[in-house]
C-alpha cells in the first residue's frame, strides 16, 4: 500500500492463509463506507469550511492520544485542551504537532498509531514515520493540503467513499445542523441518532433542569411520569425527520428494570425532585432502557446500549477540564441478570433491534454470545472502544461466533470523532475479518464461496440491515 503501511497489514504470516486474506480483502476494499454509529460534527458537513490547522484537527479532539501523552507525564494545556477556568492553553498548532511528533514513539502497537499511520499515508501522502525530526515538514504538508478544496469536509466524505454515516445528538438538541446540510443541497447522507442521557440519567449534571427543557421544547408535563414519556417519544419522532434509524445509551452499568406504572411514577417523582438515592436513580436509568425499548417497537429506532464505562473516572481532572478527557475506564458488566427485565418484556420481539457493546471482554463467550444467540431482539455490536483495535476486533470474533454466529452481529462501526481516521478504522477491521476467515476457510470450516459472501456481509451489509439504512 504505502512505505507505512504494508499490503499485506494483519494478514497471517502462513503463506495459505495470508494468500486466501487477499482475495477476500481485494474483493471488499472498494465497498461504500457504511458508518452507523460515531460522533463527528454535524457542523464540518454543514458548513464545509477548511479544517483548521493539523493539531486541532488530528490531535487536541482526539483522546486516544491525549490520554497516553497524559499518561506518560504530558500536561493536556500543552496539547491544546482547555481547562474551564480559562487558563492559558497553548494555541500554536505547530507547537502542539511537535510535542506529539517527539512523543509517537508512546504509540507503538498501539491502535492510534496504526490509524494515525493509515490517515498520515493514505489521506496526507505521508510517507516517512513522525518523529522529532520531520515533525516541521509533515505538519507544512498536512496545512498545505488542508488549504486546498478537496480536503474540505464534503470532498472527503465522497473520497472516503462514505455511503451514510450517523452522528450523535443529545435529546435537547435543536439538530439546526442537520437542517443546514438538508437545506444546503448537498447528496451527503447524514444522519442523526437520538443520545438521551442527559434527561434520562438523574446523575448528569443539571438533570433537573434539562428535564424543564425537555418540557418547553416538546409542550409536555415533564413533572409528570406520562408526560415525561411522551416528550420522548416527540424528540424521536423529531429526530427521525433527520434521518434518525436509532437510540443511542450511554449508561454505567447494563442494569435494566420493569416496573409497573404505578411503582415507575412514584420512582420518577423521587428522582425529579431530586430524593432518590443511589439505588433508586439506577433502577431509573435501567427502567428507562426498557421504556425505550417499548419505544422502538413503535417507531422502530434501532436501540443501541454503551454500557459498562466509569466515566470521567477522576473528580479533579473532571473538575478542571470537563468531560470526556480521557478518564473513562471499563468496569465488569454483568448482562444475564441485569438485562433480564428488558428481555422479559421486549426480548421475544422479531422486529425490535437491540444492539449490545461491552467493555468487558469476559463476557463475551460467557453472556453476551449466548444471549445473542437465542433472544430474536439481540445482535452483538463490534469490538468497542478500548477495544477496537486489531486484537479486540480478532478476540471478539474467536469468542463469539461459535455461539452467536456471524448474523447475530451488526458488522462494524467507528464510533469515532476523528473524521479523517473513518477510512483507516473500516479498512483494519475488513482486513481483521478477511483474515479471520482466512483462517477458517484454511482449516475446512468454511468454503471459499461462503468467506466471500460473509466478507461482504461484514463489511457493508449487515450494518445496513442492523440499523436500518
Amino acid at each position: 500500500m504505502s512505505a507505512l503501511i504494508d499490503r499485506d497489514v494483519l494478514f497471517a504470516s502462513d503463506p495459505r492463509q495470508r494468500s486466501i486474506a487477499r482475495g477476500l480483502y481485494g474483493s471488499i476494499a472498494t465497498l461504500p463506507i457504511v458508518s452507523p454509529h460515531g460522533h463527528t460534527d454535524p457542523r464540518w458537513y454543514a458548513l464545509n469550511e477548511p479544517f483548521p490547522d493539523p493539531a486541532q484537527l488530528l490531535i487536541v479532539p482526539d483522546h486516544y492520544i491525549f490520554r497516553m501523552l497524559f499518561s506518560q507525564g504530558v500536561d493536556l494545556q500543552r496539547l491544546g485542551v482547555p481547562p474551564m477556568d480559562g487558563s492559558r492553553t497553548e494555541a500554536d498548532g505547530r507547537a502542539i504537532w511537535r510535542l506529539f511528533a517527539e512523543n509517537y514513539r508512546l504509540f507503538r502497537g498501539t491502535p492510534t498509531r496504526l490509524w494515525m499511520d493509515y490517515v498520515l499515508s493514505t489521506v496526507f501522502g505521508i510517507e516517512e514515520l513522525l518523529d522529532g525530526s520531520n515533525a516541521d515538514s509533515v505538519y507544512d504538508q498536512i496545512a498545505d493540503q488542508l488549504a486546498k478544496p478537496e480536503f474540505r469536509p464534503r470532498a472527503l466524505f465522497e473520497r472516503f467513499n462514505i455511503e451514510v454515516i450517523a452522528t450523535t445528538e443529545g435529546a435537547l438538541d435543536d439538530l439546526s445542523w442537520h437542517r443546514k446540510i438538508r437545506e444546503s443541497g448537498w447528496g451527503g447522507r447524514v444522519v442523526t441518532a437520538y443520545r438521551p442521557d442527559a434527561v434520562v440519567d438523574p446523575d448528569f449534571e443539571g438533570f433537573s433542569d434539562n428535564l424543564d427543557r425537555l418540557g418547553d421544547m416538546t409542550g409536555e408535563d415533564t413533572g409528570a411520569w406520562s408526560g415525561y414519556l411522551a416528550a420522548h417519544r416527540k424528540r424521536r419522532e423529531y429526530f427521525k425527520t433527520f434521518g434518525a434509524t436509532s437510540s443511542d445509551h450511554g449508561h454505567r452499568t447494563a442494569t435494566t428494570a420493569n416496573l409497573g406504572s404505578g411503582e415507575a411514577e412514584a420512582l420518577f417523582q423521587r428522582v425529579r425532585t431530586g430524593k432518590a438515592d443511589a439505588a433508586e436513580r439506577e433502577t431509573f436509568r435501567g427502567q428507562m432502557l426498557t421504556e425505550m425499548g417499548r419505544m422502538s417497537l413503535d417507531d422502530g429506532l434501532v436501540l443501541q446500549i454503551h454500557p459498562g464505562s466509569w466515566r470521567n473516572h477522576s473528580p479533579g481532572m473532571m473538575a478542571r477540564f470537563g468531560r470526556d478527557k480521557g478518564f473513562d475506564i471499563p468496569t465488569r458488566t454483568d448482562y444475564v441478570a441485569a438485562l433480564k427485565p428488558l428481555l422479559d418484556a421486549v426480548g421475544l420481539e422479531k422486529n425490535l433491534s437491540v444492539i449490545l457493546f461491552t467493555l468487558d471482554e469476559s463476557s463475551y463467550s460467557r453472556e453476551l454470545a449466548p444471549l445473542a444467540g437465542v433472544y430474536p431482539a439481540l445482535k452483538l455490536g463490534p469490538a468497542w472502544w478500548f477495544h477496537d483495535s486489531p486484537e479486540g476486533m480478532r478476540r471478539f470474533r474467536e469468542l463469539t461466533t461459535e455461539t452467536a454466529g456471524f448474523y447475530n452481529t451488526v458488522g462494524f462501526n467507528d464510533d469515532t470523532r476523528a473524521f479523517p481516521s473513518i477510512p483507516a478504522r473500516h479498512d483494519i477491521a475488513r482486513r481483521v475479518d478477511c483474515a479471520f476467515l482466512a483462517r477458517l476457510v484454511a482449516e475446512h470450516r468454511l468454503t471459499e464461496t461462503e468467506a466471500f459472501e460473509l466478507a461482504r456481509e461484514l463489511a457493508y451489509t449487515l450494518a445496513k440491515e442492523a440499523y436500518r439504512l
